[in-house]
This record gives structure tokens, sequence and C-alpha cells, in this order.
């Protein structure tokens, strides 16, 4: 076992956990963090994508004990006194999801993006994305709702 101290989504947390614990299991398992989804376990899809130090990663390929001492935030850090964070907002508002499965993930992904560029155009937005899959919609309401995001200031 190997201790890890972490702060996630504004909590610290030391645990003793595994070397081969991956990061999505981690935060799924023993803290909970249940919206942080796993889709294929290998980083081809991007649903467990998570911030770590304020830049997205892969949580399913990285190991719980590398997050040691990094802030990471999740889905459900986002929110803040009932108020969506605005690119939850925007996903919402755009109508930017149909199963759900992929959100966490895109949102996450998204914030990512805004950050390295606060404007960014559709192609822009679909190439910042291109590491996480949707498979029911098209993409088209993804891109809109990050533009939304970015024009009213959702890197938040």
């Amino acid at each position: 076992m190997s201790r890890i101290t972490v702060k996630v989504d504004g909590g610290g947390y030391t645990d003793d956990v595994e070397p081969r614990t991956l990061l999505v299991h981690y935060l799924r398992e023993q803290l909970g963090k249940t919206g942080t989804v796993v889709g294929c376990d290998t980083g081809n899809c991007g649903a467990c994508t998570v911030l770590l130090d304020g830049r997205s990663v892969k949580s399913c390929s990285m190991f719980a004990v590398q997050a040691d001492g990094h802030e990471i935030t999740t889905i459900e850090g986002l929110a803040t006194d009932g108020q969506l964070h605005p690119m939850q907002q925007a996903f919402h508002e755009n109508h930017a999801l149909q199963c759900g499965y992929c959100t966490p993930g895109m949102i996450m992904q998204s914030i990512d993006l805004l950050a390295d560029n606060p404007d960014p155009t559709d192609d822009e937005v679909r190439l910042g994305l291109e590491g996480n899959l949707c498979r029911c919609t098209g993409y088209q309401n993804i891109v809109r709702a990050v533009r939304a995001a970015a024009a009213g200031g959702g890197a938040r």
C-alpha cells in the first residue's frame, strides 16, 4: 500500500491505495465521486476526464499514486452553492447531451480547452475535444455549448 494525500473538489484526503489503483477507481470507489465514469479503461473515450491542477487528464490512464500532492476537480466539484458551472449550464441550455455518459468528460475537457483558448472557433472546439468520444449527439450541440460558454466566460 502507498499513502497519498490529495485535494479533491476542495476537500483534503489522505488514503492508503494499492500502487496499481487507477485514479478513476480511487475517485469512484474510495471517494464516492461516481460522476467520473469508467468508459473504456484505455484512455480512448475521455469519459473519465478530470482536472488535475487545472489541466485535463484521463483518470483511467494514470495511477492514484501519481496524483499524490495534487488537486483534482471532478464533475461533482464544478457546481457551487447550488449553481451550475457555466460550462454545465451551457451544455444544459444547448442540449449538448443525450445519454449523458460522455458528458462529464466532455465538460471537463471543454473547461481545459477554454483555459487555453477562451474564444475558439467551431473547428478549434472539435480539435480540442478530439480525444473525447460521443456516440449519441453528432457533436454539433456540444460545439455550440462550448462556444456559448466561451461567450459567457465559461472557463471559470
